[in-house]
């Protein structure tokens, strides 16, 4: 189809009309402007198109020209993703404080680097989409598989030699279509899969709370509610360091540039538990911060989760972090009030609950095209107005994932990291990955589980009776529920991420703690029933329980055994 240039008609901040852009469809990506700035068309109304700027519109006027493009907005996929720090449109940039002009155009990938190609595939073969033809070692922690394009099948005609390649060059060519290391996909479209699976093996993030109590499995999706200054950013950023998934996706959507900052600084100082190298060699920043073009905060969760996908389509385990889904979703109500739609709850658009559930139901374990399986984790931040979980985002979020793990104000200005609010957190993962710590070694993990969630609610109800009747006043069996509840808090659930010992926890490590402090409460309960008053057991230094999350390795979970016992003929000589 022929595509003609239409011209601008009116201008409202980043929405844009245009008329005469014969053959235009929705979610085309067009340019406007002398500029060529680029925007998207999210509504055809007759003879006008209505168009979303990605950039700042300041001296756009009526009759500028807009040429469309005939394509969606697209990510380009390829080797130089990892280690690369991109804005919200995937266009690299060249520092941590980068802000591109209007209008220019820079590539995702690097076109004067080099790759090392290594075929796998042999000509004359016939091949199917997501097929395998060849490897790209793009950095010591992670070597990239070459797919076959979706929508590409038939004989392999030939393809290169091993050596090394850009990205623009021809790699191979099938039923006489030739294929380079790079290859483009619309970021709105998610990737197709041969089936989704069941997840059911957990993620480890080495935070004890999330870990013990709320797990997420691989494949599901989690949000973190939370107001300001309860910690999301840095329980965010501790999980893209430490948890155990093969590639990290990092979306700063719409946060402070001082945040984006510390993560640019410190990612690239952490070394990978895998490799001994860099972390940032298998991690990718997607940068859209409070001071960027708000557009292109919209677009960012899209391209972020795209170039989740094409990871998880070569096997690998995913984790996309979103941070946050409340500045996404204030820069959807931002466009779709200029467009004109009717506003919903708080001025959002009514397709605000749909959205939300796309972007997350793009989370899943599966089969890929070519065989193996791979997953995408998606964790996102929400930062609702004032801490009120009531509002739309964070009451529709919670109907779509999996686990939300809720913070807690009077916990995070109480200095306890993380403030997960164990009251408002849940997880639907915990039963489907029972199964997995039952054949890892972890028998009576549920069990164990289920205590500690136990304690922390009784404790909860005592504390409001204690708060009247004073905790002299109260029966010793109930006064050890107290204790044992903050012996849990500081021993297993308090945790330093500033601290080289604590700030990652192995599982070894994290069921000895929660192990301790449970054989502590019942040793002080059989205590009292041989007749110990709880004044004596409340005189006894169990403080070396507290200081075993510092004073031991992340994986001394021999230590820590240690310390129980000694803490257990402590408490056994007051029989």
């Amino acid at each position: 189809m022929d595509l003609t240039p239409g011209a601008v008609v009116r201008v409202s901040g980043p929405v844009v009309e245009a008329e005469g852009l014969r053959g235009a469809t929705m979610l085309e990506l067009v340019e406007v402007g002398p500029r060529r700035l680029p925007a998207e068309i999210i509504e055809l109304d007759g003879a006008i198109a209505r168009l979303q700027v990605y950039e700042y519109t300041g001296g756009l006027r009526p009759g500028d020209e807009v040429v469309p493009s005939g394509q969606p907005l697209t990510a380009e996929l390829g080797p130089g993703l990892l280690g690369g720090v991109f804005d919200g449109m995937l266009r690299r940039l060249s520092g941590a404080s980068a802000l591109l002009a209007e209008g220019v155009r820079t590539a995702t990938l690097p076109r004067e680097r080099r790759w090392p190609f290594a075929p796998v595939a042999r000509p004359g073969t016939p091949v199917t989409p997501a097929s395998t033809l060849g490897t790209v070692a793009e950095t010591p922690a992670l070597e990239l598989r070459l797919p076959v394009p979706v929508g590409i099948a038939g004989p392999l005609d030939w393809i290169a030699p091993q050596g090394e390649y850009a990205v623009d060059d021809p790699v191979a060519s099938v039923a006489g279509t030739p294929i380079t290391l790079a290859h483009r996909w619309p970021v709105r479209q998610p990737r197709p899969v041969a089936e989704r699976l069941a997840a059911g093996v957990p993620l480890t993030t080495g935070q004890r709370a999330i870990d013990l109590l709320f797990p997420l499995a691989r494949g599901s999706s989690a949000c973190v509610p939370g107001g300001f200054g309860t910690g999301k950013t840095v329980l965010l950023q501790q999980i893209a360091k430490w948890c155990d998934a093969d590639v990290i996706v990092y979306v700063g959507c719409g946060e402070r540039g001082n945040e984006m900052a510390d993560v640019l600084r410190e990612l690239p100082e952490l070394n990978d538990p895998r490799t001994g190298e860099s972390l940032m060699d298998r991690t990718v920043l997607i940068a859209n911060t409070s001071n960027m073009p708000v557009l292109a905060r919209e677009a960012s969760i899209y391209t972020g989760v795209t170039v989740a996908e094409y990871f998880r389509d070569m096997g690998r385990d995913v984790v996309l972090i979103a941070d946050s889904t409340s500045r996404w979703a204030e820069a959807l109500r931002e466009v779709s009030s200029r467009a004109g739609e009717l506003p919903a709850e708080e001025g959002y658009p009514a397709r605000l609950a749909s959205a939300l559930a796309a972007f997350y139901e793009r989370a899943g374990r599966v089969r890929t095209l070519a065989g193996g399986a791979g997953s995408v984790t998606i964790i996102g931040a929400i930062s609702p107005p004032g801490g009120d979980m009531t509002e739309p985002v964070s009451a529709h979020t919670r109907r779509f994932v999996r686990s939300t793990w809720s913070l807690d104000r009077d916990l995070a200005y109480a200095r306890h990291y993380p403030a997960l609010s164990w009251r408002d957190s849940w997880s639907r993962d915990a039963e489907t990955t029972e199964a997995w710590h039952e054949d890892h070694g972890g028998a009576g993990w549920r069990g164990q589980r289920e205590r500690a969630l136990g304690l922390l609610a009784a404790a909860d109800r005592l504390e409001a009776v204690a708060q009247l009747v004073g905790i002299a006043s109260m029966p010793d069996a109930e006064r050890v529920v107290l204790l044992s509840k903050h012996l849990l808090l500081e021993a297993v659930l308090q945790q330093s991420a500033l601290s080289s010992n604590d700030g990652y926890c192995a599982p070894t490590k994290q069921a000895a703690l929660l192990t301790l402090v449970l054989a502590v409460y019942d040793r002080c309960l059989e205590l009292v029933q041989h007749g110990v008053t709880a004044t004596l057991l409340e005189a006894v230094d169990l403080s070396d329980a507290s200081r075993a999350r510092d004073d031991t390795p992340p994986d001394g979970a021999a230590a820590v055994d240690a310390i129980r016992d000694r803490l257990l003929a402590r408490l056994g000589e007051l029989a």
